[in-house]
């Protein structure tokens, strides 16, 4: 595994790279086991027949973050974003083999925060599961970046995202909105133990499975701003 300049320069061009071999089977088996092993009754568990998420994945099965955090992530985080990042969301997804979970082309423009106050710029407002969840300035969402950690093989045929490169930079850009003589689609294959690596917006979508095969990923956002005093980062993690 070795960050290269073609990693930087497609992250910061493109809003998206891949990066293969970050974790061993034996790393991902680990993980897996945690995550089988923890309580799955509380609120910020979701289930049905589509998909198993698990919002606040760090904070709710803390025995993962050692597990998640080995020495070839933390020396990806270091390289392409650099040493004052931290975890500000951390969600855990499992598309099970016959999902129909089909997710249509946006960009994350939220970031999860301890509380709802009225603030300057920041809005519209929704909660998940007694999770606040807030639009905020443009510029606090292009300093984030999002790590997804492939525990499966995934491609078009088991939920791999499709991005529009470049979108990135469009500040927002509205799905409806697209061009389809301009841009261009890129599915992103990503092998077992691998990571992609976005910008939060980069249009993106996923389709639904049809290969019969499971697709979990473990979806990591990390910024470098503090929030106005009034509002925390509801997941940070040094």
């Amino acid at each position: 595994m070795t960050v290269t300049e073609r990693h930087k320069i497609d992250l910061t061009e493109n809003g998206f790279t891949t990066i293969d071999d970050i974790y061993s089977d034996k790393e991902i088996e680990q993980i897996l086991l945690t995550i089988d092993q923890a309580d799955n009754d509380k609120e910020t568990f979701r289930k049905s027949d589509d998909i198993f998420a698990i919002r606040q994945f760090l904070k709710e099965i803390s025995e993962t973050t050692n597990l998640v955090f080995n020495d070839k992530l933390k020396n990806v985080v270091g390289q392409l974003f650099g040493d004052n990042y931290f975890v500000v969301k951390s969600i855990y997804f499992d598309k099970p083999e016959t999902s129909n979970w089909y997710v249509s082309y946006h960009q994350d423009l939220t970031i999860s925060v301890d509380k709802k106050v009225e603030l300057e710029n920041f809005g519209p407002w929704t909660t998940k599961q007694n999770q606040f969840a807030v639009q905020p300035p443009i510029d606090i969402l292009e300093n984030i970046y999002t790590i997804r950690i492939h525990l499966d093989d995934t491609d078009e045929n088991n939920g791999a995202l499709r991005v529009i490169p470049k979108s990135h930079s469009k500040k927002i850009y509205r799905p409806e909105t697209i061009d389809w003589t301009t841009e261009t689609e890129t599915s992103c294959k990503v092998s077992k133990g691998g990571i992609m690596i976005t910008k939060p917006l980069i249009l993106h979508s996923s389709s639904r499975t049809t290969n019969n095969k499971k697709r979990r990923v473990i979806h990591i956002e990390f910024s470098n701003q503090e929030l106005p005093t009034e509002l925390k980062w509801a997941e940070r993690l040094n």
